[in-house]
């Protein structure tokens, strides 16, 4: 189980950095959208923080469904 927290929290931070590193890159190449490519890298930020955050409950919810289950 702790393996599994520990590959998700690896993912996160990795698509965390992908999304900045990807905002780097764009304001290097066209200076003048900075600011509506900072509003997307935000969103990027946002929704790759939620999938990590939504994939543990998901699994803690599944594994406590099933296995209520399969006492009764």
């Amino acid at each position: 189980m702790l393996e599994g927290v520990k590959s998700i929290g690896a993912g996160a931070a990795a698509g965390i950095g992908n999304v900045l590193s990807s905002l780097i890159h764009s304001m290097a190449r066209n200076p003048s959208l900075a600011k509506q490519s900072f509003g997307y890298a935000i969103l990027g930020f946002a929704l790759t923080e939620a999938i990590a955050l939504f994939a543990p409950m998901m699994a803690f919810l599944i594994s406590f469904v099933f296995q209520s289950h399969k006492k009764s």
